[in-house]
């Protein structure tokens, strides 16, 4: 039986090779203008993983088809539900870079878990609003009114600090300042702010009269900021410099020049421009 196998094998190895020299003749024969089609990941193709939150992410579904086309890299858009799990994501590298946050987010994330994440680009400002489903003005808010504010430090600031802008309440220092609930100076209406996620701010508008709502969040409620929000944040305001958003990663990446060549070359460009006011109804402004 071994020699029965023996000279199998062999038979086999004869076959295959004179296939192979018959396959290559034939190949050379034959018209060799005509490349594959087929696209094939080679060992310098990289793949950039991005962190992204809202569900909302046409601008960088754009993006993508842009730069997998021009570049011969890979984009993989990785969404996440919350504001906390893209910057982690970070920390342990299950990515390369995030587009989520504004620079007062990032600060303060670095303060507070002892991180060195980087911003290398800016994005866009993104105004914070007032939503209700049942007033029109925010003069219309009542004695014991409830409203929903974002529950991490930055933004819950940001939040107090545009209700003050609406003229609801009054805080201890000034706009940009880290203040919580007890920073409060005063309260004509005994308003009750309840403290939520940022992703349960427009999910809560239903109990309660207004809810302070992040601009990702409001396109993924359907609303559109600028004709939906009852009170809009100032972009022009000396304070939003602070609030523009980035393009973060970790400090060791933060020179890689294929990061580099994508902010630069595909983010900021006049047709990111063009996304952002046909995808977000012009709620994002550009900032760079």
């Amino acid at each position: 039986m071994k020699k029965l196998s023996s000279i199998g094998l062999g038979l086999a190895l004869v076959l295959g090779l004179t296939a192979c020299a018959s396959n290559n003749s034939k190949n050379e024969s034959t018209d060799r203008s005509t490349p594959s089609t087929e696209k094939v990941e080679t060992s310098s193709q990289k793949t950039i993983k991005v962190g992204l939150v809202g569900e909302k992410q046409e601008v960088w579904e754009e993006i993508k088809k842009r730069y997998e086309e021009k570049s011969g890299n890979k984009l993989e858009l990785v969404v996440f539900t919350d504001y906390v799990q893209p910057n982690e994501a970070l920390v342990s590298n299950d990515i390369d870079i995030n587009a989520f946050q504004h620079k007062k987010y990032l600060q303060e994330y670095n303060k507070e878990h002892k991180t060195d994440l980087v911003s290398i680009g800016n994005t866009m400002l993104a105004p914070l609003g007032i939503y209700s489903n049942k007033i029109k003005d925010v003069k219309d808010l009542k004695e014991g009114s409830r409203v929903s504010i974002p529950n991490d430090p930055s933004n819950g600031s940001r939040a107090l600090f545009l209700l003050q802008k609406a003229g609801l309440i009054k805080v201890k220092g000034q706009a940009g300042d880290s203040v919580t609930l007890d920073d409060i100076s005063e309260n004509k209406l005994n308003l009750d702010i309840v403290e939520l996620d940022a992703a349960e701010t427009p999910r809560s508008l239903d109990d309660v009269d207004v809810a302070v709502v992040n601009d990702n969040y409001a396109l993924d409620a359907g609303f559109k900021p600028s004709e939906d929000a009852i009170f809009l944040e100032d972009p022009e305001s000396k304070e939003s410099d602070q609030y523009i958003n980035i393009i973060a990663t970790t400090k060791d990446k933060a020179n890689d020049p294929v990061l580099k060549d994508l902010v630069e070359n595909y983010y900021q460009t006049d047709q990111t421009k063009k996304d952002y006011e046909k995808y977000t109804f012009g709620a994002w402004i550009p900032a760079w």
